[in-house]
């Protein structure tokens, strides 16, 4: 019987050219990251259910590939078998919680404030879409054991200098506080044990609209007055962003939860060299239940819809140190990002490269000491023996890699440049 060799649904093969740019796209994400003082780190792709379980991660709880326990562990003969029973681990679905796992375990190795950098896949059981699949990137920057919201700022700078330094501009930085939208939910009557549910129903306005919220609310029984108050309040916010702002100051108890809010807006203008907007949306909820101050969102008009988001989760690495230590991270859409590139056309940066030809008669050592010298020069290289179709496979990689040299072993000691065709 033949076999399938098509990938699993919501994966996907990368062909060379696409490897390529993935690479390079990742490479020079890093490297931004890096100028900016972070330092790369990596987790296991697995971790334990029970932590996964807990992790308040919204509607991607559902969603997490969970793996069967192993050997004498697995007992399928057990009466009335239930999840427990089966499931022990799964795989991670974004790269906060193995973070604070991560931090938990090897703090006494770490400087304060700590900035890691994690560019890893992970893993959703999600219907596949465009931009979205069950394995994917995603590019993370952190800071933990800073409280200030030169934290929040620092992220900003570095995630949009990582945006504008592969050619992604002309998008909107969006801004808002959960402790803003708890209080705007509560100021309009719900109570505290209603919040979580509001934020879920109230995250899907972008694609539902006002009138679906307000649908959605009715439909969970929730009391038509409150709903009128929070729609209200949600309009009185969405006008004029100074005034939103300061009738946000008395949503919380702390007023200047809306000031530093309203600072960090200004410190992302002033860096921003007019390549992309900053607004105050009062909407932004971030789907993640373990936000605790400010979120943020970066939005594309190419993708529509979002490329990079994070925010502030000063309770989660708490859960295993039993203290709270502070923490907010930036995460970039990688699979996102590159289709906006691909779409757009982007090219990588022009690098020389070499095909070295040479006889079957050759001596391979002394070929591939040559080789070596143009590596050593940056140059690429790859060896190709003299063939029949010679000329064939030199304008296949001229066309589909880029190669604008060609070096004949034992001839003229001269690089000659490459435009396609070449003789048979």
């Amino acid at each position: 019987m033949k076999i399938s060799a098509q990938p699993v649904r919501g994966t996907k093969d990368y062909l060379p050219d696409e490897a390529e740019l993935r690479d390079y796209l990742q490479n020079k994400i890093a490297e931004t990251y890096r100028q900016y003082g972070f330092q790369k780190i990596g987790t296991p792709a697995m971790e334990d259910i029970e932590r996964l379980n807990s992790s308040d991660g919204g509607e991607n709880l559902a969603m997490i590939f969970k793996i069967l326990k192993r050997g004498q562990k697995l007992d399928l003969d057990k009466e009335n078998l239930s999840e427990d029973d089966l499931v022990d681990s799964g795989l991670r679905y974004d790269l906060t919680m193995p973070l604070s796992r991560y931090f938990a375990n090897n703090r006494q190795y770490l400087r304060m404030p700590f900035k890691s950098i994690q560019i890893d896949r992970v893993f959703r059981a999600e219907r596949p879409q465009r931009g979205r699949y069950r394995e994917f990137f995603q590019c993370d920057i952190d800071i933990i054991g800073d409280d200030s919201i030169n934290a929040e700022m620092e992220l900003i700078a570095a995630t949009t200098s990582a945006l504008t330094d592969i050619g992604i501009r002309d998008f909107t930085l969006r801004l808002n506080d959960r402790r803003l939208l708890t209080g705007m939910i509560k100021k309009a009557g719900f109570n505290d044990d209603e919040v979580a549910s509001v934020c879920v129903i109230y995250d899907k306005l972008d694609k539902i609209g006002a009138d679906g919220v307000k649908d959605e609310l009715a439909d969970h029984g929730f009391a038509y007055e409150k709903i009128e108050a929070f729609l209200q309040l949600v309009e009185k916010l969405s006008g004029d962003e100074d005034e939103a702002l300061d009738l946000a100051r008395d949503l919380t108890d702390d007023p200047m939860v809306a000031e530093r809010l309203r600072l960090i807006m200004r410190f992302a203008r002033a860096i921003s060299s007019y390549n992309y907007d900053v607004v105050y949306d009062p909407s932004l909820v971030r789907g993640m239940g373990y936000y605790t101050g400010p979120v943020f969102e970066i939005v594309s008009p190419h993708f529509g819809g979002s490329i990079a988001g994070g925010g502030r989760y000063d309770n989660m690495i708490g859960k295993f140190l039993g203290e709270k230590i502070p923490a907010v991270g930036f995460s970039i859409g990688f699979e996102r990002i590159c289709a906006i590139l691909l779409e757009t056309g982007y090219r990588l940066p022009e690098k020389d490269k070499v095909v070295l030809v040479y006889d079957s008669h050759d001596d391979f050592v002394e070929v591939a000491d040559k080789a070596k010298e143009f590596q050593v020069m940056g140059m690429y290289v790859t060896m190709l023996k003299r063939s029949k179709k010679l000329g064939r496979q030199i304008d296949a990689l001229i066309a589909d890699s880029g190669y604008n040299y060609m070096y004949s072993f034992g001839e003229a000691d001269e690089l000659k440049p490459l435009k396609g065709k070449i003789k048979r």
